[in-house]
């Protein structure tokens, strides 16, 4: 055998084996898929994240979606926080609408990237309601008679009592979520979830977003947090914005949309 033919046949062997190997790497060894970490908003709670767990857990990631207490955004980030701790590995952190309030205050070092669903993402020192002012941002139909307010339970209040917000029922799938079917909205009605006032009143602490990877899905109807206020809060944050028709109910109307922004944030 000629010298020039050893040398393809050995080159040709290495390839070979260097192709058997990479087909037989241990997927244990493969850069694993990050947690993903869904935080529901007000006047809704866990299950209106169904439909984009389900889409998530088709595709291989592991989806934890915590109680979000609903009673300002310093107390429930640290509900949040608990959470986070029993998780080990990296994690994508989503919040919808009220719940990007309370990502903006969660602080963990696992946490690579953050996702606001039709959310709040607030300054430091900013209340959330600054981002409902309807001079600067018109739109918003959560006023009365839409908003409705009622006194609750609410054990970690003064005198353990609290003045929660609600969304009417007659309003409620013609505002929050005027794009699922009759069924989907009277099944989300079922599981509406007042909000402490309060909340949107509290000043934001130090903000997640200044030092972590940030990504938007902005609802062009919403009718609840004006897309205007959406697309400023994200421009100031630096996020990665992408724009869809739906309404501020996108979770549940447009989840493989949803899902395709968390995947793009958990695979940068």
């Amino acid at each position: 055998m000629s010298f020039v033919r050893f040398a393809r046949a050995a080159l040709a062997t290495i390839a070979l084996v260097a192709a058997l190997a990479a087909a037989l790497v241990s997927p244990a060894t493969a850069r694993p898929l990050p947690t993903v970490v869904l935080v529901h908003g007000a006047f809704a709670d866990t299950t209106s994240w169904d439909p984009v767990a389900a889409e998530l857990r088709g595709r291989g990631y592991t989806v934890v979606v915590p109680d979000n207490p609903l009673r300002g955004p310093g107390y429930d980030a640290a509900a949040v926080e608990k959470t986070l701790a029993g998780i080990s590995g990296p994690v994508v952190l989503v919040g919808h609408s009220y719940g990007g309030a309370v990502i903006t205050n969660t602080h963990n070092p696992n946490v690579k990237a953050l996702v606001y669903v039709a959310a709040f993402a607030p300054a430091q020192g900013e209340p959330v309601q600054l981002a409902l002012d309807p001079v600067r941002f018109p739109g918003s139909q959560l006023l009365p008679p839409v908003l409705q307010v009622k006194v609750v339970d609410d054990a970690h209040a003064i005198g353990g009592k609290n003045l929660d917000g609600y969304i009417a029922d007659d309003a409620f799938h013609r505002v929050f979520a005027p794009d699922v079917s009759d069924a989907t909205a009277a099944t989300m009605l079922a599981h509406q979830r007042s909000i402490a006032l309060w909340a949107n009143l509290e000043p934001s602490g130090p903000t997640s977003w200044s030092n972590t990877p940030s990504w938007a899905l902005i609802p062009t109807g919403d009718n609840i947090i004006p897309p205007a206020s959406q697309r400023f809060m994200s421009s100031r944050i630096g996020a990665h914005t992408t724009e869809i028709a739906a309404s501020h109910a996108v979770l549940v109307s447009q989840p493989v949309a949803v899902a395709d922004v968390i995947a793009t944030a958990a695979g940068s």
